[in-house]
C-alpha cells in the first residue's frame, strides 16, 4: 500500500521516472498543494502537461495522462481559456496537436455556448435594471420588455427617464419594436 503524500518529499524522483504513474502522483499533490490558488494550478497545470510533451512517452499515453491532469487540476472558465490559449501555441511552436480532432471541437463549442451563456445572463440583468427602473419611475413594469434585445433595453433605460407615465412607455414601445 502506498500514500501518496509519502511522494511529497520526492518531487524529483518522480519527474525522472519513466513510470506514466509518476505523472498522476505529481498531479494528485499539485491538486492538494494549489486547492484555492487558481493561478499556480494553472501555471502548475501547464509545466506537467509540458512535461509530459517532453518525457518521451507515445501520443496515445500522452493523451491518456493529460486527461486525468485536466480532470483533476480543473480551472475556473477563464482561466481554463488562457490554459488552452497557451497550450495549442505550446504544441503549435513544438508542432505537437496532441489534442485530438474531437476535443477541439468540444473546445470551441464549449467557449461558444459559454458566450452565449454570457449574452444570456447580460440580457436577464439588463431586464432585471429596466424593470426596477420603470417601477420607481411609473410605478409599473411591462412584461413587453421581455422581447426587447439588449440594445433596446438600453435605449429604454435612458428613454424612460423622460416618462411621466405608462402612456409614455406604450409609446415608446409601439415606436422601437
Amino acid at each position: 500500500m502506498v500514500k501518496l503524500l509519502d511522494y511529497r518529499g520526492r518531487w524529483e524522483e518522480l519527474e525522472a521516472s519513466q513510470n506514466p504513474f509518476a505523472w498522476v502522483v505529481m498531479a494528485h499533490l499539485k491538486m492538494q498543494e494549489t486547492k484555492g490558488d487558481n493561478p499556480s494550478r494553472k501555471m502548475w497545470k501547464m509545466r506537467l502537461v509540458r512535461g509530459l510533451h517532453e518525457s518521451g512517452y507515445n501520443k496515445t499515453d500522452i493523451l491518456n495522462v493529460y486527461r486525468f491532469i485536466d480532470w483533476i487540476l480543473n480551472l475556473p472558465k477563464p482561466l481554463e481559456k488562457e490554459f488552452w490559449q497557451e497550450l495549442k501555441a505550446y504544441e503549435e511552436d513544438r508542432k505537437m496537436p496532441y489534442i485530438t480532432t474531437g476535443e477541439q471541437i468540444g473546445y470551441d463549442r464549449g467557449i461558444k455556448e459559454g458566450r452565449a451563456e454570457e449574452a444570456k445572463q447580460a440580457l436577464e440583468r439588463q431586464q432585471s435594471l429596466v424593470f426596477r427602473q420603470l417601477n420607481r419611475k411609473i410605478g409599473c413594469s411591462s412584461d413587453l420588455i421581455t422581447t426587447l434585445s439588449i440594445a433596446q433595453l438600453e435605449a429604454l433605460g435612458e428613454a424612460l427617464l423622460d416618462f411621466d407615465s405608462i402612456a409614455d412607455l406604450d409609446r415608446w414601445l409601439s415606436q422601437h419594436r
